[in-house]
């Protein structure tokens, strides 16, 4: 076992690019990390990592050991899976990674379920709004609200969640009511913007008469938090645009009113991913099989009844 996981810590340290980073993904220290990697370069015999005070690299030799170590951890993986799924005792930890508004919502209140009904399961649940790569990061699954792009991930649908425009009564009082996407930029409203570093102009993209327009919104307040966003507009700060779970407990109380109803935004898709060479992990597939369905009717609960904008 102690090769197995200088094997792991190895190819942590070669997609993550630091020792530090991978130290922290396997829940260790960096000086165990450190101290695995000199163990597995003493068994082989070669450098695997070229190290300065401040840049780790891999050797050439680093390189292609990489490829053959991931064969055998993959190999061991599905080994251990095959065996856990005759057993029908699904064991391990799960690695899993979702949006704020989704893991916080859905997601994490339904881990100690999924952990009391799979005692043999520990789950790993990290929360950010930020874009994740879930083969660099070692996830076993993600979920994900927007457009895919990464084609190497399998993609099993939660829900196309719609979507609303809405602020506040006393911004609505102050500002005016935007009757559609247009009034929003002619008026000089002030939006909300899920933006982070590095990001383009932001624009949202509503439906209008003459088909799917562009709108290029500002204002004065942006957030890598959607939360946070939510916070703003309740504080009549400006206008968000929201998946309508995020925001349905406020819509109900009047506490957030639609506006621009003229011209609505799209939906959003919520998806699970999981890595292809992961799909025979049971555990993995009970874990999304549990997520997937209990979000669904959550989904349906929290927003029905609501009267949306069409």
């Amino acid at each position: 076992m102690a090769y197995v996981r200088n094997l792991k810590m190895f190819t942590r340290v070669f997609e993550l690019g630091s020792m530090s980073a991978a130290a922290r993904d396997q829940r260790t220290s960096p000086a165990v990390a450190s101290a695995r990697i000199a163990d597995l370069e003493k068994h082989l015999g070669v450098r695997l990592f070229n190290r300065t005070t401040r840049t780790l690299s891999p050797t050439e030799s680093g390189r292609i050991f990489y490829d053959g170590a991931l064969r055998v951890l993959e190999s061991i993986a599905a080994a251990e899976a095959a065996v856990a799924d005759i057993a029908h005792t699904p064991k391990g930890t799960i690695f899993v990674a979702a949006p704020l508004g989704v893991g916080r919502r859905f997601i994490a209140p339904l881990v100690p379920a999924f952990r009391d009904a799979n005692p043999g399961i520990d789950v790993r649940l990290r929360l950010s709004d930020r874009g994740i790569d879930v083969t660099a990061e070692g996830l076993d699954a993600a979920f994900h609200l927007g457009p895919l792009e990464d084609s190497a991930l399998k993609m099993r649908v939660v829900a196309e969640c719609p979507r609303i425009l809405c602020a506040a009564p006393d911004y609505i009082a102050r500002m005016g009511h935007p009757a559609d996407g247009a009034a929003l930029i002619r008026d000089g409203h002030d939006c909300l913007n899920l933006r982070f570093p590095g990001a383009k102009e932001f624009q949202w993209t509503l439906h209008t008469p003459e088909g799917l327009q562009k709108f290029n919104i500002s204002g004065p307040f942006e957030s890598d938090d959607g939360d946070v966003l939510t916070s703003w507009a309740l504080e009549g700060r400006g206008v968000v645009l929201k998946p309508v779970f995020e925001v349905a407990e406020h819509l109900r109380s009047g506490a957030l009113m639609p506006v621009a109803e003229a011209t609505p935004p799209l939906p959003v898709r919520l998806a699970c991913l999981t890595p292809h060479r992961r799909l025979a992990d049971p555990k993995t597939r009970l874990f999304s099989d549990f997520m997937i369905a209990r979000c669904r009717a959550e989904m349906a609960r929290q927003t029905e009844g609501l009267q949306l904008p069409r």
